[in-house]
């Protein structure tokens, strides 16, 4: 485990095994439900489904595992990896992205008593910071269609729209599943990200 950064009683901290997930698995599955049933997503996840997440993640080769911790509590997360590990994803972006050259930046979350404070863009900035420029000249998220806050975020860092949309099915909060559109924006990579 890394120590990225240390500011306001929060650590920013990057996980290589599962071994040193195992103190946050409880808190990260507590704010991954918290995070997502909220607008614009409304999604709701079974522990073991965060879990998974989790585990998928860390287990991805070349993964970025980021965690914001306040003591032993998550707070917000996020996670990048390559992009051809993630084959849903690639299906909606060949021929627009060089797919074994593209990260993919998969989950971004910081529980609401923490927003605007700035952790969300770090975290972001520590992941491109954190990806090998030299294996890699692309990166790419999915988003909400809705131009909110992230979406604001994201322009700022030089996100660009990718014109490319995708539709989500997943479980809402009330139990029913239902379909959402999702974008994809992109930026190229630099050595000075």
């Amino acid at each position: 485990m890394d120590l990225l950064e240390q500011r306001d009683n929060i650590n920013i901290i990057r996980l290589y095994t599962k071994e040193e997930a195992l103190p946050y698995r409880t808190s990260f599955v507590g704010a991954y439900q918290s995070i997502f049933a909220e607008p614009p997503y409304s999604e709701r996840f079974y522990p073991m489904e965060a879990e998974a997440i989790f585990a998928s993640n860390l287990h991805t080769p070349e993964n970025i595992t980021l965690l914001a911790v306040n003591k032993e509590s998550v707070v917000g997360f996020a996670f990048a990896v390559p992009l051809r590990s993630r084959q849903s994803i690639t299906s909606k972006l060949r021929g627009l992205l060089p797919i074994q050259h593209t990260f993919y930046l998969a989950e971004l979350g910081v529980l609401d008593l923490y927003r605007r404070k700035g952790i969300g863009r770090t975290l972001t900035q520590w992941r491109l910071n954190l990806i090998d420029k030299d294996s890699y000249n692309d990166v790419v998220l999915r988003t909400s269609v809705v131009k909110d806050s992230s979406y604001q975020m994201y322009r700022s860092m030089n996100f660009d729209d990718t014109g490319v949309y995708t539709e989500v099915s997943s479980r809402r909060i009330d139990g029913m599943v239902r379909t959402d559109r999702r974008l994809f924006l992109s930026r190229q990579l630099t050595q000075d990200s």
